[in-house]
């Protein structure tokens, strides 16, 4: 696999000096590289843009009546800023077996994985069962308007596929003396609602006269922040629960029990047991000296895989009480969730028994949003979210994603491209 390697840690390096920062994103410089590299390994591949910088790619291998499968990536990424980082966030350094740059695990490194993948089965001549599909999106991070959601809806044809493997687990972690990696099959649906609360304004330098809509807005802020809701165990909680515990505690235990087994366990589940209320913007007036008369709240909420906004609004009003304020959900995107009885998820148990005996497969569920929702929600597709990561130790990289001096190990980027080869071979 070296040379697979090193040609995996150059495109890496390739992607993660293309600054594709979304927004504005610009993804399209990301996906001239990526068609670059994979024509010069005789793979042609076609770009689908609603505005020409900010394209999708998506490659194709024919194959015959068998289930298609995609491998999925974006190539957007948020925003960083080098005051902060110890390397320069687009210089794709390789320093200590590390690959540095913003998207180093947000995911331009699942991006180059998949298409060295892609190009090295091509180039062998592989003929998959069903199409093996290569998708680098665009405007996943922030948005959806110009990505996946988008091709879902303008090329379906392009992007229609039985099974996908996209980001969003592969973790390898050891609780309570086992070894498991993490599979995500479903995620949360994001469901950030705007709180505007009420007042009368005034001039600042005679608050009694007035009535401060941001300092009304703060006691229903400090109530969404503490509410702490009933647990509920979905059926990925329930999987994960079976694997790593041998049974089902009820809801209200659960995390006690996984408390006495790993502190990480906590982490992982505790954010799946319920829907999370969590103010992140707040608006209020433009001027120093003008009390404002309304106030903004942003909040970013996430459901259960399954409830809608509908479901929780009820919840939401009776833990703001009574008071003069309007809510409004922004967006609904997400919840959607993948059968764990299916052949896909049968080859990521056999890869990971054949690569490390004794491993096991952990269904999760996503806390954050992945593409893996239009597919699942356009065709039916089982998407599943798993780059197998064993070499960075998984709490670290949960705390480089999004923040400053991301990194990948590149015994993990290898790795990925093997577990990618495979698993298309597994369905041929």
């Amino acid at each position: 696999m070296s040379n697979l390697r090193d040609e995996a840690v150059g495109l890496l390096q390739q992607l993660l000096r293309l600054n594709t920062v979304n927004p504005p994103g610009n993804e399209t410089i990301a996906a001239h590289a990526l068609r670059d590299y994979l024509a010069s390994h005789g793979v042609e591949c076609e770009l689908y843009a609603r505005t020409p910088e900010r394209a999708n790619l998506v490659a194709r291998l024919p194959g015959g009546d068998g289930p298609s499968l995609a491998f999925m990536s974006h190539t957007d990424t948020v925003v960083a800023d080098a005051a902060d980082w110890s390397r320069d966030p687009w210089s794709g350094d390789l320093a200590d077996e590390h690959v540095w740059g913003r998207g180093a695990l947000d995911m331009k490194n699942q991006a180059a994985a998949g298409a060295v993948a892609f190009a090295s089965l091509a180039r062998e001549g592989f003929r998959p069962a069903g199409d093996l599909v290569f998708i680098a999106a665009a405007d996943e991070e922030v948005g959806k308007a110009f990505g996946l959601e988008w091709l879902c809806e303008e090329h379906p044809e392009t992007v229609r596929v039985d099974y996908a493997v996209n980001e969003g687990g592969g973790e390898r972690v050891e609780l309570g003396g086992s070894t498991y990696y993490l599979c995500a099959s479903a995620e949360k649906m994001s469901a950030p609602f705007r709180l505007r609360v009420h007042g009368r304004s005034g001039h600042a330098s005679m608050p009694g006269i007035a009535d401060n809509a941001l300092v009304r807005a703060a006691p229903l802020i400090e109530a969404l922040g503490a509410y702490r809701p009933e647990p509920e165990v979905g059926p990925e909680v329930e999987a994960f629960l079976t694997t790593v515990l041998g049974e089902t505690p009820r809801a209200e235990q659960v995390l006690a029990r996984l408390g006495e087994l790993d502190p990480l366990a906590v982490e992982l589940i505790e954010p799946l047991l319920s829907l999370t209320l969590s103010p992140t913007v707040i608006s209020a007036s433009e001027q120093r000296n003008v009390i404002p008369a309304t106030c903004d709240v942003t909040v970013d909420c996430r459901l259960l895989a399954g409830k809608t906004p509908e479901d929780v609004e009820p919840i939401i009003r009776e833990v703001l009480g009574e008071g003069d304020y309007e809510l409004e959900f922004l967006e609904r995107s997400g919840g959607t969730r993948s059968s764990l009885e299916t052949p896909l998820w049968r080859a990521i148990e056999d890869w990971v028994g054949a690569t490390e005996p004794g491993a096991k497969v952990a269904p999760v569920c996503c806390a954050g949003f992945t593409d893996s929702h239009w597919l699942r929600d356009a065709f039916g597709t089982v998407a599943y979210g798993f780059f197998p990561m064993r070499t960075m130790d998984p709490e670290l990289a949960a705390r480089l994603i999004h923040s400053a001096d991301e990194r990948v190990h590149v015994d993990d980027l290898e790795l990925g491209v093997e577990f990618l080869r495979e698993l298309a071979r597994s369905f041929a």
